[in-house]
């Protein structure tokens, strides 16, 4: 596959100290019906760092299933870890991440 055009490394909204997943699903359509060519989740903008192993894999997940193929979703699986990042990256092409963009691990 190849990826091209504007990709946007989306936030990750909270409320109450809980993922925001209906705001979350309506940045991501909101970014599709403004053109955006892919989506990428959980990036360093959509606050990876802070996440729970829980919390990144259900926001893969709803970008996943915002997204409905319109567009590819490119989940950001890096950490300084190695086996989190092996972790991180066998859940989204197991969720349907098209891609993974992730740092190499220390």
């Amino acid at each position: 596959m190849k990826f091209q055009g504007s990709m946007t490394a989306i936030v990750t909204p909270f409320k109450n100290g809980k993922v925001a997943e209906k705001t979350f699903t309506d940045l991501i359509e909101f970014q599709i019906k403004n053109g955006a060519d892919a989506i990428v989740p959980c990036g360093t903008t959509g606050e990876s760092a802070t996440l729970s192993y829980e919390e990144h894999e259900r926001v893969v997940e709803l970008a996943i299933e915002a997204a409905n193929g319109r567009i590819p979703v490119i989940a950001g699986t890096g950490s300084n870890s190695t086996a989190e990042t092996i972790m991180l990256t066998k859940h989204a092409e197991k969720a349907g991440a098209d891609a993974a963009l992730l740092i190499t691990p220390y």
